[in-house]
């Protein structure tokens, strides 16, 4: 799993921390003796995917360098009811005015991870994989993608550079001449230096996936709201005609109930909005002994 470039979020951590603490704790400061150091742990309620604890040690420094996070059970690894998975020590004041902002991110984070870690459980045993979407939280995009990874899905294009995607709504807008137009645009998308793949959505199966498969270059084919039925059927011409690739990914109306079954059409991948837009933040909290 990919480190957390923790330096590209310093911006979002600060925003947090002036919103927050801008006007600074009087409540710790008339309650808390300025001398008084103690470790707090920090402790989850519910199981978890753990994601966060490079983000948690950025803040507390935000809040006092003498604040120190050692690390439990660290970022993609299981954590069960009641489980310490980190523990601070130094100053108490400090340590109490960074307890939300630590919370706020740590809850959001493992709630993705926890949540995506639900969806590649309930397909294990077939060859799909789960991907993520740009249904993110506006600032939040890196933090959400790596925490979609550790809780061992895919991410999808970050930028829009990443990758060149034709929606199906391109692909109506080119009638008959679909496969001419779609070559040339595979060969303009490869100039830019940028584009790691090239994807296109289709919505009919025997109206538009048979030509789009006879178009050269191209690396994913969206199945766009498709039924178990045509899945299948997408599945079963794409191997005829090509093969193993490019591959396809189901997308659209996808949830914990369906996800099982549209695995077993054979899709290569999954592309789940809602383990970004929808994860619901965990239950951890920060208790002293």
């Amino acid at each position: 799993m990919r480190k957390l470039d923790v330096s590209r979020i310093g911006t979002l951590i600060d925003l947090a921390v002036e919103e927050d603490f801008g006007n600074g704790d009087p409540t710790s400061q008339i309650t808390i003796g300025e001398d008084v150091n103690t470790k707090t742990y920090i402790i989850t309620r519910e199981e978890i995917v753990v994601c966060g604890m490079s983000v948690v040690a950025e803040i507390l420094k935000r809040y006092d360098e003498r604040l120190k996070l050692k690390v439990l059970i660290g970022d993609g690894k299981h954590a069960n009811v009641a489980n310490r998975i980190a523990v601070i020590e130094g100053p108490l004041r400090a340590m109490l005015s960074a307890e939300r902002v630590v919370l706020n991110f740590l809850q959001r984070l493992c709630g993705i991870s926890t949540m995506t870690w639900k969806y590649v459980s309930a397909i294990r045993g077939t060859k799909a994989k789960i991907y993520d979407t740009r249904k993110t939280t506006p600032g939040w995009r890196m933090l959400e993608k790596y925490a979609v990874v550790c809780g061992g899905g895919y991410n999808h294009r970050m930028h829009l550079g990443d990758g060149v995607m034709i929606k199906d709504n391109h692909v109506a807008e080119m009638g008959t001449k679909l496969q001419s137009k779609l070559n040339k645009m595979v060969k303009d998308a490869k100039a830019f230096k940028s584009v790691k793949f090239i994807s296109v959505e289709v919505d009919h199966v025997d109206h538009q996936l048979n030509r789009v498969l006879k178009v050269e270059g191209i690396d994913v084919i969206l199945l766009d709201n498709m039924g178990q039925w045509q899945l299948k059927h997408a599945v079963e011409m794409r191997n005829e005609m090509c093969g193993k690739k490019p591959l396809l990914e189901a997308t659209g109306n996808v949830n914990l109930n369906s996800v099982l079954q549209i695995a077993r059409c054979g899709v290569d991948r999954i592309s789940v909005g809602a383990i970004t837009h929808s994860a619901t933040a965990v239950d951890i909290g920060l208790d002293r002994d």
